[in-house]
């Protein structure tokens, strides 16, 4: 859908933006993935670099943009994504550290929901505890696409943290005990946003790392992780495009 952006954050030129976007943190992971997994991508947008194209894939329309890193940066391009240009779904697609022992390296974590430290949710003035959930059909059409794909995939709940670096040396201990996957950075974020706009939303990450046994992908093998975990994003996208 074509539109103009009131903003500075998004400024659509050359091409529409589809009704579902893929979004990693990293904008130039977003413009690896529509040169590798969409056909005939063009650019929409470049406002502060954070990269957007839109391009199809089996035919229908996708888009793939950046987030940038935490909880704020997830909300202003997920707000104006719903709010103005006519977007009903975001699949997050990123990378995350494990927590639990049943976690492996490269395994693709789908997120059904998120526990948090962010204050995000506050402005929301819910009187409780706004949880922030996955979209469910979304959920279970990316579980069979893992299914299908025989890719490693584990459901569950992770941690959205406020902090890369978090002062606390329990915290993630903490995390772990209560059964939490994975921790990352924006996925409570977006699931608060969806929800409060009526959109549809999911996040799949890949384990890069383990917060508790040191293991580390490699470069090489974390792209070949990265690419098990598109397939499933691009599969469960199709569904939900156009």
């Amino acid at each position: 859908m074509t539109k103009s952006s009131i903003s500075a954050s998004i400024s659509v030129t050359d091409a529409e933006i589809a009704k579902i976007v893929l979004m990693p943190g990293d904008p130039l992971r977003a413009k690896h993935v529509a040169e590798r997994y969409l056909e005939n991508p063009v650019c929409f947008n470049t406002v502060r670099n954070m990269l957007g194209y839109t391009g199809t894939y089996k035919g229908r329309q996708v888009s793939v943009m950046g987030h940038g890193m935490g909880v704020p940066s997830m909300g202003i391009y997920a707000t104006e994504l719903y709010t103005q240009f006519g977007v009903e779904s975001i699949i997050r697609i990123g990378s995350a550290g494990g927590l639990c022992e049943q976690v492996k390296l490269r395994d693709v974590i789908i997120a059904m929901a998120a526990s948090t430290n962010s204050n995000y949710g506050a402005a929301f003035a819910f009187p409780g505890i706004f949880t922030p959930v996955a979209n469910y059909e979304m959920l279970a059409d990316a579980v069979e696409a893992a299914k299908t794909l025989g890719v490693p995939a584990q459901v569950g709940s992770v941690f959205t943290s406020d902090h890369f670096y978090h002062p606390s040396p329990d915290v993630n201990k903490q995390a772990r005990d209560l059964g939490l996957l994975a921790v990352e950075m924006e996925t409570a974020g977006l699931y608060w946003i969806a929800s409060a706009f009526h959109k549809r939303a999911l996040s799949l990450l890949t384990i890069s790392d383990h917060l508790f046994t040191g293991e580390a992908l490699s470069a090489e093998d974390r792209q070949e992780s990265f690419h098990e975990m598109m397939e499933v994003a691009l599969e469960t996208a199709w569904k939900w495009a156009e």
